[in-house]
């Protein structure tokens, strides 16, 4: 994962932006494992930016770490919307960072079903003083790598929209 030249370059390019922003990243991750994580901290200089991360793999994590209300995994599955809303919020208010992305999805090969089939990936993106953005991903069953390469990406893609001003 962190061989991929592309993924590298745009995390040199995000941490050297978030440096010269002044901001500061947390990061909480599931089927990512921390990959969002591992792939910034590669960067020399992002000591700078990267706050800390989480790697909130199971739900007693994600309750116990972030503060992700049990009753709202238990509602509405640990894969969803609100809980990845759920876990930017929660990174945010347990680190001392700016923004926060959060991932939970499913990565496969197995533990899909027809409602979150394998490959189903939601975003949460929190940022002090902007509120909570959610992303959802349907990538399909293109095997674990490349489900959680293109969730970093995404998060990445996340973590740049913070830098862009909106109209």
């Amino acid at each position: 994962m962190i061989d991929d030249p592309a993924l590298l370059a745009r995390a040199e390019a995000l941490v050297a932006a978030y440096a010269a922003a002044g901001l500061t990243v947390a990061t909480a991750e599931s089927c990512t494992g921390g990959l969002v994580a591992g792939l910034l901290t590669a960067i020399p200089g992002s000591s700078a930016v990267v706050e800390r991360g989480f790697v909130t793999y199971s739900n007693a994590a994600k309750a116990e770490c972030l503060g992700v209300p049990a009753d709202l995994i238990a509602a509405q599955g640990a894969v969803s919307m609100d809980v990845a809303r759920a876990m930017a919020e929660g990174a945010l208010s347990h680190a001392r960072a700016d923004v926060a992305v959060a991932i939970t999805g499913i990565a496969g090969p197995g533990g899909g079903s027809a409602d979150k089939p394998v490959g189903l990936v939601h975003f949460g993106l929190a940022a002090k003083g902007a509120g909570v953005r959610h992303l959802e991903r349907r990538y399909g069953d293109l095997g674990r790598t490349e489900i959680r390469r293109q969730a970093v990406g995404d998060a990445l893609g996340l973590l740049e929209s913070v830098l862009v001003p909106t109209s």
